[in-house]
């Protein structure tokens, strides 16, 4: 049962009859308790601020207790300071200037109540390691073995599997970023079962489609959803997407990807759009960091700026500025797409809330410290050819490069890295990430399967950062297979990724899928660019639909232009057939790759009936329905 959903009376309810017998107390904790403590009591009892001795954020804190001793009894609330002190009239009132709800004290009562039955599980690994790595001969069998070991301890019975027509329709908008054809559809079933799953997948694998989708995302996890047309046409024009998209197509190893764009040194033609990725940024050297840190260590380090992290304590106000430093040489050669890197300067000073002065060392979230000689007595250096490995070259390569060493250190016996891009992968592919969101991989945001976690990201450095196995290996398992939830059953927690998650479609394929529906052709760039600005969120953390999306599903001049009745279009090609059955077949079968049910056949039958005489405009107002539907929009 997941506590998040009860209204406040079915709460109450369930805590007075006694929630320690089945509660966990880390789920407890994670989902009701540390929220609660983080918005009333961290402020003054966390990392920075540590009142009367006593941190509340996190449950190892918490059983620590403060300098007048323990704060918790584990299964005793009426014993424990920190529950009896929430109550109205305390003598030690706490928040002090704010009254908790009953619901509110209700929940850390039976957060320590649960404690009494289970201790609270030690914290995970962020480095990836773990005490011990099972062997499993792939990844598809190391999913599928760890997610039925762990509904099994959950009691969790995951979702029926999906037809192989939806498995179909899914993967080719993961991998190939749009619905396959009717075609393609009917020569996926005919192909023999046995084989055909994994045959689809591997040909998809090798498309350039799957290339164009992997650029598509990465370009938007990277650099962000460009604003403005202009922004789209200088990333095109400086090669960047041209460099994603020959990455993905010869599955270059993910850590030689991000080699490349931190060093900003193009190699060689196919790497001319490696400087893009700091070269938009405009010498901004704090906005760098903040990009870079989700790439490198999977987690946002902006709360570090002023002072350590308030919540996630292995992340210091070192490491962010040790990040500006790592770049803070670097400067845009305005008329080229170049990065200059000076081979002096850049010793700069931090100061922290104690009004503390620190060097700003190039130290990694793993502890790695770049060596680097700081002058002595803080004199400017000299610059001088001797300090470049060719003076007379455009842009001058220092010998000593800071940005070049933290790529090192980053790319090289940092198990982030991997853990990173693994964990984000499995968000594109299942709707969530095993840390969720993908952006926040603390000790503060456990995630939700740690064995499963500790071994794709092993394995996937291990294979030499295989993207292509891991993609392989994730859509061939049981639960990328799953269906939706029944609606008769309650709402399954999402972290137990026991059904398939509700996907919106992005704005490239939606606008791909709906030229393949319209049977138009699928390179479509004004089609394209008008769903973008309509639908630009990519992996919206909590979805909200928009008056600029209704307007645009309801009345875009590109959808109308698509649905118009040319030859060979599917609209053409209904209002040509004689039964209305036979033309609601036909419209099912190319937008939503299924035949309609009795009661959808009967409503599409009234519509076209209603207007005998414009085949056509009937046809066309149909598909259009059909295109714009919930169903069509998100994945199956």
């Amino acid at each position: 049962m997941d506590l998040r959903h009860l209204p406040p009376p079915l709460l109450l309810l369930l805590l007075a009859s006694g929630p320690a017998a089945g509660a966990d107390p880390a789920a407890l904790w994670s989902t009701r308790v540390q929220p609660l403590l983080d918005r009333h009591c961290v402020k003054c009892h966390g990392p920075i601020e540590k009142h009367g001795g006593l941190e509340l954020d996190t449950p190892a804190a918490v059983l620590a207790g403060g300098d007048s001793g323990a704060v918790v009894v584990a299964g005793q609330p009426d014993s424990s300071p920190l529950a009896l002190n929430l109550v109205a009239g305390a003598g030690s009132h706490m928040p002090p200037d704010k009254q908790l709800t009953d619901d509110e004290q209700a929940i850390v009562r039976a957060w320590i109540d649960a404690l009494g039955n289970a201790p609270p599980e030690p914290a995970a690994s962020t480095s990836g390691k773990t005490a011990e790595t099972r062997a499993f001969a792939t990844v598809t069998e190391a999913i599928d073995v760890l997610m039925a070991e762990a509904w099994a301890r959950q009691g969790v019975e995951p979702a029926p599997p999906v037809d192989d027509a939806t498995w179909c329709r899914r993967v080719w908008l993961d991998l190939a970023g749009r619905i396959p054809t009717e075609a393609e559809q009917r020569d996926f079933l005919q192909t023999p079962s046995d084989t055909r799953r994994a045959a689809l997948v591997d040909r998809l694998l090798d498309s350039d489609e799957h290339a164009v989708r992997m650029r598509e995302l990465w370009d938007v996890f990277l650099m962000g959803r460009g604003k403005r047309e202009s922004r789209e046409e200088r990333r095109r024009n400086s090669g960047w997407w041209s460099y994603l998209e020959q990455a993905f197509r010869t599955n270059r190893p993910w850590d030689s990807v991000v080699r490349e764009i931190l060093v900003a040194r193009p190699a060689g033609a196919d790497a001319k759009g490696t400087p893009w990725f700091l070269y938009e940024r405009r010498n901004d050297h704090q906005a760098i960091a903040e990009a870079v840190a989700p790439l490198v260590y999977g987690a946002r380090i902006d709360c570090a700026q002023c002072h350590d992290h308030p919540l996630a304590r292995e992340i210091k106000q070192a490491h962010y500025w040790g990040l500006v430093a790592a770049f803070n040489r670097g400067k845009n050669v305005e008329g080229t797409t170049d990065v200059a890197e000076s081979a002096v300067g850049g010793f700069v000073n931090f100061t922290n809330l104690r009004k503390e002065s620190q060097p700003a060392l190039v130290t990694l979230l793993g502890g790695t410290t770049v060596a680097e000689n700081w002058p002595v007595d803080g004199s400017p250096e000299a610059d001088s050819d001797e300090k470049y490995l060719d003076p007379a070259a455009q842009p001058r390569v220092p010998k000593f490069s800071r940005r070049e060493a933290f790529a090192a250190a980053a790319t090289s016996g940092n198990p982030l890295l991997a853990r990173a891009f693994v964990n984000r992968l499995w968000a594109v592919l299942l709707g969530r990430g095993i840390v969720a969101p993908v952006d926040e991989m603390t000790t503060r945001n456990q995630p939700s399967h740690p064995e499963l976690l500790d071994w794709l990201s092993a394995d996937f450095a291990a294979h030499q950062y295989d993207i292509r196995r891991e993609v392989r290996g994730i859509v061939l398992s049981r639960v990328y297979a799953l269906g939706i939830a029944s609606h008769s059953a309650p709402d399954p927690d999402p972290a137990a990724f026991a059904c398939a998650a509700e996907r919106p479609l992005t704005a490239e394929q939606i606008a791909r899928s709906w030229s393949i529906a319209a049977g138009r052709p699928t390179e479509n760039d004004s089609l394209r660019r008008a769903a973008v600005a309509a639908i630009p969120d990519v992996m919206p953390r909590d979805y909200q639909a928009t008056f600029q999306q209704a307007q645009f599903l309801s009345a875009a001049p590109a959808l109308k232009e698509l649905l118009e009745p040319v030859p060979e279009s599917t609209v053409a090609r209904i209002a040509a057939l004689q039964a209305p059955s036979e033309r609601v077949e036909a419209a099912f079968r190319a937008v939503l790759g299924r035949a309609p049910e009795p009661e959808e056949m009967a409503q599409a039958e009234q519509v076209l009936a209603s207007r005998p005489e414009q085949p056509a405009e009937a046809a066309r107002d149909l598909v259009w329905a059909l295109l714009t539907s919930a169903e069509f929009l998100t994945q199956p």
